[in-house]
Parts: C-alpha cells; sequence; structure tokens
C-alpha cells in the first residue's frame, strides 16, 4: 500500500536548503493571485455588488458572539473556541426551535450509535456520516409501507441509542477529547473557524423558502407526515422518483418532532464537513493551523450558508464525499473496516444523487493508487453490493414504475412515457466550458448559479498560486490531479457551479496545506483574507441572503410568520387550509413560477416544470378564454384548492374558476386561496 508517511530526512533537508531564488519564486506563485484577485474586483466593479448591509450584519453578530463567549471564557475558563461554539449553538436553538433542535440530536445520536458499530475506531463524524446513511436507505426501501409514523420513528431512535448506550457514550468521550486537543494545538485559529462556522450557520436560521423546496423537496417528508406513507407517482410530479437519500432524512425530525427542521439538520451536515475537511487537511499532510483554516475556507464560501437554507442535496454530498477522501487520503487501516466504510459512504452518495455518485466515482484513481493492492474481488463484489443496496431504492422503484431507473434524467434513451422523449437538460447553464471557467465563476457568478457576482467565493482565483504549486510536491499531486479533475468533468457537460460545489470543498485543504508548506508564517495572512472577502460577498449567495431575510429572521426571534409574509405567502395560506380540516382534494398552485404546494403532499399538484402532465393541459386550457377548459381540468384533476396570485392570474383561469364555483376563503398578502365545492353541491 502507498501509504502518507512524512516526507523522508534527505527530501526535508532539500526543501530546507533550497535556494533563496526557489523560495522566492515558490512565494511569488502562492501569492500571484492576490493581484488577480484585486485586478478582477476593479474590472468587475464588484464595489457596485457589494451587499455591505449584509456585511455589516455579519460584522454585528461577529462582535455579539465574542462578547457572550468572553463571559463564558472569563467566568467558566472555556477556550474561545468552545464559548463560542456553545453560543452558536444557542442561537441556533432559538432561531431553528428548540423541538426540531432535540428532534435531529435524537436522530445525530441514533446515527452514531448505528455508525460505531460499522466504524468503531473512526472520527464520530464519520460513524454519524455512516449511521446517517444506513438509516435513511433503510427508510427509502420502506417508503411505501404505512408504517412511517412519529412514535416508530421515535421508539426506532431511542431504541438504538439505549441499546448502544455504552458506545454512544464512548464515541461522545472519543469527539470531546478530540475537540479538546485540536483546540489546544492552534487555539487563535481554532476560534476564527469557529467563528467562520457560526456566520455559515446563520443560513440554517431561515426556515424553508427556496423554490426547489416549496414545489418539490417538501413533498416526500410531508407526505410521510400526512399520509404514514410514500406511493411515488411520476404522473403528478416529475421528480417523485429521483434519489430521496436527502429527503428521506429530512423526514426524520419532522415526523418525530412535528415541525420542519431543516436547519438543524443542514447545521449536522455543515459540522460533518468541517470535521472531513479537517481530518483532509491532516491525510495530506497538514499541522493545526492548516487543519483550522480549511475549514474556515470551508465556512467562508458563500454556497455554504446558501445550502444551509436549503434542502438540497449537495450539503450532505459534500459531508460524505469529504469523509471518502478522508478514507482515501490517509494511512490505509488494517483490515476491511476502511473499505465498508468508505462504502457505505458511496452507497449513500448514490443514494443522494446520481451526479454525488459520479464524483464518487471521479476519486477512484486516487483510491487505487493510495490503496494499491486493491482488495481481493470477492471483497470488491461483496462492497459493490453493499453500496447498491443502501443506494439503489429509488431507481429500483423508478425503473419498476417508470421504465426508466434515473427519471427524468435519459428519457432519451429509455422513453418513459411519463417524461418527454428527451434527455433532461436545463439549458440556463450552458455558458460554455473553457480554461477561463475558474476566473468566470468567481467574477460573472450569475452566469452559472442563481447568484450574484461573487457569490461563489473568491477561493479559485485568490490561492490559484496554491493550486498550481500543489501539482510541485510529490505528496499532493496525485490528489491534486483528481480533485481537479473532479471539478472540471462535471462542468463539461452543464456549467454550474452547485453541482461541482462538494469538489471544490475538497480543494479547500489541498491549498491551505500547499500554502502553510510554502509561506509558513504568512500564509494565515492571505488565508484569513480570503475569507473575510468570502464573507463580504456572502449574501451574494443567494437571493435570500440578499434580500434581508437574516435580518428578518432575527428580529422576529425565529418567527417564520413575517417571512412567510414576505417571500412564500403560499405557505400562511396552506397552514390556514390544514387547521380548516382539508383539503377533500387536491390542491393546484395556479401559478407556474410559484409552485409552492409540495408540503401538501400526495394532494399537491402544479402548473409549472414539476408537473408536466398538468402545465401542458393548462397551456390548452388558456386558450379557452371562456374558461370551460379550466372547469373541465380542475374537475378532472380533484381540484378542492387553488392557490393564485391576482397579477399573474389569466382571464381563462379567472373564468374557469367562476364557472366551478370557486370562493374566496383567505388572502396572505399578494396570494389568495379560493375553495371549490365539491361535485354535486349547490354553487
Amino acid at each position: 500500500m502507498r501509504a502518507m508517511t512524512p516526507a523522508p530526512a534527505s527530501e526535508s533537508h532539500r526543501d530546507s536548503s533550497s535556494s533563496p531564488f526557489t523560495k522566492r519564486w515558490h512565494i511569488a506563485v502562492l501569492w500571484a493571485g492576490v493581484p488577480l484577485c484585486i485586478f478582477g474586483l476593479l474590472r468587475y466593479r464588484l464595489w457596485e455588488q457589494w451587499p455591505s448591509g449584509r456585511f455589516g450584519e455579519l460584522l454585528l453578530l461577529s462582535l455579539l458572539a465574542w462578547g457572550a463567549a468572553w463571559g463564558l471564557r472569563r467566568f467558566a475558563g472555556w477556550s474561545w473556541a468552545s464559548a463560542q461554539a456553545l453560543v452558536w449553538c444557542a442561537a441556533l436553538l432559538v432561531f431553528a426551535g428548540v423541538v426540531p433542535m432535540l428532534a435531529t440530536a435524537l436522530l445525530g445520536m441514533a446515527s452514531i450509535a448505528l455508525g460505531r458499530w460499522m466504524a468503531r475506531n473512526e472520527h464520530p463524524a464519520l460513524q454519524a456520516a455512516c449511521g446517517l446513511v444506513m438509516l435513511g436507505a433503510t427508510l427509502g426501501w420502506l417508503l411505501p409501507l404505512p408504517v412511517h409514523t412519529r412514535w416508530l420513528y421515535l421508539a426506532m431512535c431511542v431504541v438504538v441509542v439505549v441499546l448502544r448506550r455504552e458506545a454512544l457514550a464512548a464515541s461522545f468521550k472519543q469527539a470531546r477529547d478530540g475537540w479538546r486537543t485540536a483546540v489546544a494545538s492552534a487555539p487563535r485559529p481554532a476560534a476564527l473557524a469557529v467563528l467562520a462556522m457560526g456566520l455559515a450557520s446563520t443560513g440554517a436560521w431561515l426556515p424553508t423558502l427556496q423554490v426547489d423546496d416549496l414545489g418539490y423537496h417538501l413533498r416526500l417528508p410531508w407526505t410521510l407526515l400526512q399520509e404514514a406513507r410514500y406511493v411515488p407517482d411520476p404522473e403528478t410530479h416529475v421528480w417523485a422518483l429521483a434519489p430521496w437519500l436527502g429527503d428521506v432524512l429530512q423526514a426524520v425530525p419532522l415526523l418525530m418532532g412535528g415541525a420542519e427542521a431543516r436547519g438543524p439538520l443542514n447545521a449536522l451536515w455543515m459540522l460533518l464537513t468541517a470535521c472531513g475537511v479537517w481530518e483532509l487537511a491532516s491525510a495530506l499532510g497538514g499541522g493545526a493551523r492548516a487543519r483550522w483554516s480549511s475549514v474556515a475556507l470551508y465556512a467562508s464560501i458563500p454556497l455554504t450558508a446558501a445550502l444551509a437554507g436549503s434542502m438540497q442535496t449537495e450539503a450532505p454530498t459534500t459531508a460524505l464525499l469529504a469523509w471518502l477522501a478522508v478514507l482515501i487520503a490517509r494511512n490505509p487501516a488494517a483490515g476491511t473496516r476502511g473499505l465498508y466504510c468508505g462504502t457505505i459512504l458511496v452507497g449513500g452518495l448514490l443514494a443522494l444523487k446520481l451526479a454525488a455518485a459520479v464524483a464518487a466515482l471521479l476519486l477512484l484513481p486516487w483510491a487505487a493508487w493510495r490503496h494499491w493492492p486493491l482488495p481481493r474481488v470477492r471483497q470488491l463484489f461483496g462492497a459493490t453490493m453493499i453500496a447498491l443496496a443502501l443506494g439503489g431504492s429509488s431507481y429500483l422503484y423508478a425503473a419498476l414504475i417508470s421504465g426508466n431507473p434515473f427519471l427524468p434524467l435519459f428519457n432519451g434513451w429509455f422513453q418513459s412515457p411519463y417524461f418527454q422523449s428527451s434527455n433532461f437538460d436545463d439549458t440556463r447553464w450552458h455558458a460554455g466550458f473553457n480554461p477561463w471557467l475558474p476566473w468566470n465563476l468567481t467574477f460573472d457568478t450569475g452566469r452559472y448559479l442563481e447568484a450574484f457576482a461573487g457569490g461563489g467565493g473568491f477561493v479559485l482565483v485568490a490561492l490559484l498560486g496554491a493550486w498550481l504549486l500543489a501539482f510541485t510536491r510529490r505528496q499532493t499531486i496525485l490528489a491534486a490531479l483528481v480533485i481537479t479533475m473532479s471539478i472540471a468533468i462535471p462542468l463539461i457537460p452543464m456549467q454550474y457551479l452547485r453541482y461541482v460545489f462538494p469538489a471544490c470543498v475538497l480543494l479547500l485543504p489541498l491549498l491551505a496545506v500547499t500554502a502553510f508548506h510554502f509561506d509558513p508564517r504568512r500564509a494565515a495572512w492571505l488565508i484569513l483574507g480570503v475569507c473575510v472577502l468570502n464573507f463580504a460577498f456572502q449574501a451574494n449567495g443567494h437571493w435570500m441572503l440578499r434580500t434581508g431575510a437574516l435580518k428578518q429572521t432575527i428580529l422576529a426571534l425565529g418567527d417564520d410568520q413575517p417571512l412567510f409574509a414576505k417571500y412564500a405567502p403560499e405557505r400562511i395560506l396552506l397552514s390556514e387550509l390544514r387547521a380548516a380540516g382539508g383539503p377533500s382534494g387536491n390542491v393546484l398552485a395556479l401559478d407556474p413560477g410559484i409552485a409552492f404546494s409540495a408540503e401538501m403532499g400526495a394532494r399537491s399538484r402544479m402548473t409549472s416544470q414539476y408537473d408536466p402532465s398538468i402545465a401542458q393541459a393548462a397551456s390548452a386550457a388558456n386558450a379557452d378564454a371562456s374558461g370551460a377548459a379550466w372547469e373541465t381540468l380542475l374537475r378532472s384533476e380533484g381540484i378542492s384548492d387553488v392557490l393564485l396570485r391576482q397579477e399573474t392570474t389569466s382571464p381563462a383561469q379567472r373564468s374557469g374558476l367562476v364557472r366551478a364555483g370557486a370562493q374566496l376563503r383567505a388572502s396572505a398578502g399578494v396570494a389568495q386561496w379560493w375553495q371549490l365545492p365539491a361535485e354535486g353541491e349547490a354553487q
């Protein structure tokens, strides 16, 4: 096996005795990204798009966090890092809610207890990641069965925690001791890294408001809450059979607590990622400062905070991929436990998203080189079967129900009747693949993400020198090559930044380790500057961050209603609909651009791209000004309630609602809830 061992004495001597010219050249390359970054800021006039108000909020939060931590340090003798960690956890408790936090904590403990069975001697974060995958994968196979109830989920988690309490206590002790050692090794970098993680976690304070979440991701968790089972129906939602591990895990604390727990669960994924990034820097030969710098870089990237406010799969994908990279990069452990831990992570990535599985496959050359000779064929076959068993539920159900295991992807090949006979492609993200992508992703971010300039962070340019220098060291050249390919290859068919975010996170420890290797005295200042610049443009990572949602949730002390009223008033109306005892039939989101009805679960209908059949029928019905076609459509789809906005409602739609006898039940801002009488009732 090719173990990652410290450099031989002769090599260390050669490094230390390099000529002054060579050292100066290395340092010049390392810092070359700084003037490039400054040029880009000036060239694109990014100061005009700088969200100064949001940056001011982050500065104020930093001061408040430091002030609260000072009390713990002064009177309880805590380290700055530990004190801040407690402060930020308390803030998450306030703004995300006590019940969601407790439900997520129970899920986390059950996951560690399960994961320790497979990863007994591993880091508790890796145990948690493996446990989450095993739990979510098992529930994925059981989705069609009517067993998904609050009490069963609670009993399942409590029983696991009780039966494995000694193992769980050992993991907690290991985590505590590891934390103390890590903080003591570099107190100030640790404190700054925790501050960065706290600022990034503010995205988890926000309620669920993003478009894909309200139109897609909430559907499965709320269906389980309402129906105790999930029967995927591709006829009513194009993504009904898409890989579902992320949404299944979102459902667990939702069912146990009776309230959405997206924020706390995403905070857990952030923590697991930070631990993975720290360990990856260690495996690549980095010291304590490089490890904590890696964590700070991860936290500072605007997409980290944006994903904390989302149900998109990239947050869990990043965590699992980071730990997979750790297993590959470190010294191979004896036996096969490392192989099977990696297998669980690969299975989890497959269960999250096909693109996540591809990201795992791109790391295989690195794994083969580091762990040569490979395990026996029988072991590899067994590992493959385990990965498929963990990750295959959605694909098998999709194949059986629709004829396309990847529906709606690749339907030009599989020809499923539930989607058009063409391969799914989002034409918005075809800006072109070229060598200048790192530059364009940094300064022209809006062409590659639903974001604003600088919303992807500045790492790819500001630390370009460290990226290049990583190819000059024997210890890091293979990792640099594989990680670079993992970023580049997915960008060839589609230039969409969010899809390569997990691979970009793998790059961060490599950059930090390289920077500290070539300029150990000043690398910290370089990385600190990049982190500050990233935070200055954090709000540009997503419209929610840019439009003041964080300020509003702070002023409301975590009350979601003011944010719902501003950004998604349909959520207020749906809550009123449920409180009124409904719906009796299906709920239609009439505006194709505002498909905010996914929380109605199996009763949700939309005229958007999420439901191509209704979207096509709605387009045809709009051609009938009398409204008769719309009346027929509403009746044929069993619609009992309609969500709409007057300014986007067509004359044909209004006529159809009148013909159907619809009555206005409630309004919330610009949104309205109309109810249709049941067939046969007086109109």
